[in-house]
């Protein structure tokens, strides 16, 4: 069963996305450690697309591994 758009835009905010508005029910969805930009389309309730959630998984693991490899702050 696929997933919400409201609950991959709820995963997107815990990993530390911010959001910007887009055009009609695009969202724009930035992370300081990524370069470029996710965009989602669709409504809060409606049903996510499959590549949406591959997306939206990718840029997470993207940003975790990034965070792993980060020297640590002295």
């Amino acid at each position: 069963m696929p997933k919400k758009i409201r609950e991959l835009k709820s995963l997107l905010l815990k990993a530390g996305f911010t959001v910007e508005r887009g055009k009609g029910s695009h969202t724009k969805w930035s992370h300081p450690l990524l370069s470029g930009k996710l965009t989602l389309s669709g409504k809060d309730g409606s049903d996510a697309k499959s590549y949406q959630e591959k997306d939206v998984y990718e840029a997470i693991l993207k940003v975790e591994n990034t965070q792993d490899h980060k020297e640590p702050e002295r």
